[in-house]
């Protein structure tokens, strides 16, 4: 309830979880499903109370289950454990004792805990760093070598090619030399998202020595201030770029070691990058053999039993976020990732399909009903929201991102106020956008009115990632925008000794759509790996239908390194918006005004903060002496230009060129200034004496 107000700009905060409501009063007819579910979290909160709070026992059942250094009284060794409540047997196997399967039971307690204490007086010069394990489940059905459900690691047998468990106990743990870069997290993300394995332009698998020696300082020097990993976590199918999660605790073995992405970790801390981990919660393999299905022989120990618990359009297996056990294994992997490896944060995958029974398939959200009725999951929603507070608590400087395509209010607003607890939630319904214009309509077709009002429309108290293309863009099956805008061409002229009007358009609007999104789709900004340079083709990883081919899961590099191609001047240009909106806080400025929209000469001008951002969309027409309002009475100049020749322009104005202040009205502005604004081409004004100028540097 509200408390009476005594002078603190705070007093009058609601109390009871439906703050949110406050800054949208459409949500008023919500308020008790809002108070509910701010109520049922909270009962979460209370029953962690007795054991430890958010960062007791929830939280760390990696220290508890697998395999652990401990005691038993004063006698040293590894204690291991697994939850299995419906098992009637458990035994630890593996090559410390050749894969006996009867040697070594587990006893039961009382709770469903299987555990086995291996005194280092008999094991130790057995079970030794690197040794392979599994666990023999017996269930009433029969029985199966499993891997143990919070394994630290697990490696391919290169010969039966299946996945062993390994025993991770290095003798000299990596050392972070890092501290966490100093930065807000409240605006100003520009997220480099990148796959390790894709990141050579070899045809296989990259790995995080490779990534931290070639491809961090490439990411700092243009600009992007937060690295986003993908398939991070334990995958047995490579082709499944990351999302069918088996092992959550194991770092996936084919890109390197654990030790190795701490370093690629501690490198970028150095280098002032933040570092994200893509974590998967939403869903998980279906694989008997690598995962957890049918562990202790029933469907419902992880998961919901029956169709409830099958994700048939991504054929795998969804949590039962209710189970405690769930819980604790979900918790602890995000504090295990946070404090283990010192990752900055998370960008949850799937957040939609968490949250509602029909994960969202085939919904068009376009009522508020559709965000508190029983579609609802509310146990995945209040782990949503323990998970954030969790997140937040461990390092309050984390950051946290949502993938949730449904728009559910709140998604980036704290638990307490009656939101989720994101930081971020990413603008998905922007690149969409973007395909649909490039699939559907030429440019010269667009409604520059509609364009703004999309990648305006979202809730502007709560914080977005703009972007016009991620990896789901890059998809085989999809193309990226420089391959929509360029296709085939790319392949023969893209030289610049070539003379192509579908390249030239095509690197023009590249440009105008990565900058048109930055400055207006959100408080951030993400690029996939190689789209700042126009990368061409699509992404498709080795599978049988391309006879287990590497050539499009790869990235050709050089393209942007050498001299005679224009992706050159791509690759600059991301790199001098990247600095702009750094110099200025673009990113951090919430206030955008429309100052001019003509459809009839594609003309869109608008302001974000301090700068004028101007966008001539004709093909053909370049118009000079074109008037157009200015909100400030100071003369203005260019801070960066499209059509510069370092970005493969053609030159037709340049960085510093000064447009002095008129006392001429226009649009209800006091004063207004003329400009030169070219064919297919932006600009970016900037009033004089705030005017820094862009470094231009190399690929």
């Amino acid at each position: 309830m509200p408390t009476k107000s005594n002078g603190n700009p705070t007093a009058n905060r609601r109390t009871d979880g439906t703050q949110i409501v406050v800054s949208d009063p459409w949500l008023e007819p919500h308020a008790d499903a809002i108070r509910g579910r701010y109520m049922y979290y909270q009962s979460w909160m209370e029953r962690f109370a007795s054991t430890g709070g958010i960062l007791g026992q929830i939280s760390q059942g990696h220290h508890y289950f697998g395999l652990n250094r401990g005691s038993r009284g004063h006698e040293p060794g590894v204690w291991y454990r697994e939850w299995a409540p419906a098992a009637a047997a458990l035994f630890l196997t593996g090559d410390f004792c050749d894969w006996d399967r009867t040697r070594h039971p587990l006893k039961r307690d009382e709770f469903g805990v299987w555990e086995i204490f291996l005194p280092d007086r008999e094991f130790a010069a057995r079970l030794t760093h690197g040794s392979h394990v599994k666990v023999h489940v017996v269930t009433s059905s029969g029985s199966s070598d499993r891997i143990p459900a919070y394994i630290r690691r697990t490696v391919q047998d290169p010969t039966t090619h299946g996945f062993l468990g390994q025993y991770w106990q290095p003798p000299e743990p990596y050392h972070f030399h890092h501290q966490r870069p100093e930065r807000t997290k409240r605006c100003g993300l520009r997220v480099y998202e990148a796959h390790v394995g894709m990141a050579t332009e070899e045809p296989r698998v990259g790995t995080f020595r490779e990534f931290t020696q070639n491809l961090l300082s490439q990411i700092a020097a243009l600009g992007y201030n937060t690295v986003q990993l993908m398939a991070i976590m334990e995958h047995p199918y490579y082709a499944s770029f990351g999302y069918h999660v088996s092992s959550l605790f194991a770092v996936s073995s084919r890109f390197g070691t654990p030790e190795e992405l701490k370093e690629l970790i501690d490198t970028a801390h150095g280098l002032g990058l933040c570092v994200l981990l893509d974590v998967v919660h939403s869903h998980a393999i279906k694989n008997i053999h690598e995962g957890l299905n049918l562990f202790d022989g029933t469907d419902y120990q992880y998961f919901h039993s029956g169709p409830r618990g099958q994700h048939v359009a991504w054929d795998s297996l969804c949590y039962n976020y209710a189970v405690y056990e769930v819980q604790r294994l979900l918790l602890s992997n995000l504090r295990y990732w946070l404090e283990e490896f010192q990752f900055d944060g998370f960008r949850f995958d799937g957040v939609t399909s968490m949250l509602y029974l029909d994960h969202g398939l085939g919904a068009k959200f376009t009522s508020y009903d559709s965000y508190f009725g029983a579609n609802v999951d509310g146990d995945a929603l209040a782990y949503l929201q323990t998970a954030n507070t969790l997140t937040h608590t461990v390092n309050p400087q984390a950051i946290t991102v949502a993938e949730d395509v449904s728009g559910m209010p709140g998604m980036a607003k704290p638990v307490a106020d009656g939101g989720v607890g994101f930081d971020y939630r990413l603008a998905m319904g922007v690149p969409d956008y973007w395909i649909k214009l490039l699939k559907e309509k030429r440019d010269e077709e667009w409604n520059l009115g509609e364009l703004y009002h999309t990648l305006m429309n979202r809730r502007h108290d709560e914080l977005h990632i703009g972007y016009a293309e991620s990896h789901d863009q890059a998809l085989v099956g999809d193309k990226t925008i420089a391959f929509w805008l360029m296709d085939k061409d790319m392949y023969s002229d893209i030289s610049k000794f070539a003379q192509n009007p579908v390249i030239d358009r095509g690197i023009a609007l590249h440009k105008m759509i990565r900058l048109i999104t930055l400055s207006l789709a959100g408080d951030g900004y993400l690029n996939f790996m190689g789209n700042e340079f126009g990368h061409p083709e699509w992404v498709d990883f080795p599978r049988p239908g391309n006879q287990y081919s590497y050539h499009y899961a790869r990235r050709l590099w050089s393209l942007a390194r050498l001299d005679h191609l224009r992706y050159q001047g791509l690759w600059r240009f991301d790199q001098a918006m990247n600095e702009l909106a750094e110099h200025y806080q673009l990113l951090c400025d919430p206030f955008i005004e429309q100052l001019l929209v003509h459809e009839d000469t594609r003309q869109l001008a608008y302001r974000r903060g301090p700068l004028i951002f101007v966008f001539n969309f004709h093909p053909v027409e370049s118009y000079s002496g074109l008037r157009i309002p200015v909100p400030d009475p100071v003369d203005y100049e260019i801070v960066l230009t499209t059509d510069e020749r370092t970005f493969e322009g053609h030159g037709r104005n340049e960085r510093g060129t000064a447009y002095p202040r008129q006392d001429v009205p226009m649009y209800g502005r006091e004063q207004s200034i003329q400009i030169y604004l070219p064919s297919r081409s932006a600009q970016v004004l900037c009033p004089r004496e705030l005017a820094g100028h862009s470094r231009q540097g190399n690929p």
